[in-house]
């Protein structure tokens, strides 16, 4: 793939006036669960939330979602709309689980590879979903996500837009500390496929843990919902602000 043109900071009247909201899984594709729920609804139901409080705080800014719906884009489509929408952002949404019911918190992911041996199975889980893509081979360029040696390939994306990535992700993960009140499990690297072939900064948040009880009530609660949307809008705000202040 090649990448699109480079959003350059700093030039005069930059701004930030579009993003693009993922909401993880849909239709056949469920993501991981608990108890009570499916990633794919967590999802969705927050990525809806945060788009709304976005267009009633910020009227210049445009949303665009991957899906509003229970369908299933493929993950090359949910990155190549953002690229052919010219977005200034792209934020992807997700819920997390892991076989020890005690782990709970959120966590913000950039592109990367430099700790794939620790998140290898969270990119696992979530990349494995072209199997369930036609033609995947062909889009993928023969990507296999059960294979170490595959992510090598991830090295050299997405580093133009490394530090803007970043810039966001701590915002949000400082926003979910300290004024959600929810446990942050820091900002991480992952080779996530979704975040490669976006031509824009890019970050993919995990909102909690469906594996503990707890936090997958908390996450299918109205309220909480509303907090979390309302914590990734401060982060992108204060992101927006940031960058445009440098004009």
């Amino acid at each position: 793939m090649i990448l699109g043109s480079f959003h350059s900071i700093g030039v005069k009247n930059y701004k930030i006036d579009k993003i693009v909201i993922d909401p993880g899984h849909g239709g056949r594709d469920p993501g991981t669960h608990g108890a009570i729920s499916e990633e794919k609804n967590v999802a969705l139901k927050i990525a809806l939330e945060l788009g709304r409080i976005i267009k009633e705080n910020l009227p210049e800014v445009e949303v665009v979602y991957t899906r509003n719906d229970d369908s299933f884009p493929q993950l090359h489509e949910r990155a190549d709309l953002a690229n052919q929408q010219d977005a200034d952002l792209f934020v992807s949404i997700h819920a997390n689980w892991v076989a020890n019911p005690r782990i709970h918190g959120m966590e913000t992911y950039v592109m990367g590879i430099d700790k794939l041996e620790k998140n290898f199975q969270i990119a696992k889980r979530e990349n494995s979903v072209i199997l369930l893509e036609e033609n995947s081979q062909d889009e993928y360029d023969g990507f296999d996500p059960n294979s170490p040696e595959s992510y090598i390939l991830f090295s050299l994306y997405q580093s133009a837009y490394q530090q803007n990535s970043l810039r966001l992700a701590q915002n949000i993960e400082s926003q979910m500390k300290t004024r959600v009140g929810r446990n942050s499990r820091g900002v991480r690297s992952a080779p996530f496929l979704v975040l490669w072939r976006t031509s824009m900064p890019s970050v993919l948040f995990e909102v909690g843990y469906l594996s503990n009880a707890k936090e997958e009530r908390d996450l299918n609660d109205k309220l909480n919902q509303v907090y979390i949307a309302s914590g990734i809008y401060r982060a992108f705000r204060d992101y927006k602000q940031e960058l445009e202040s440098m004009n």
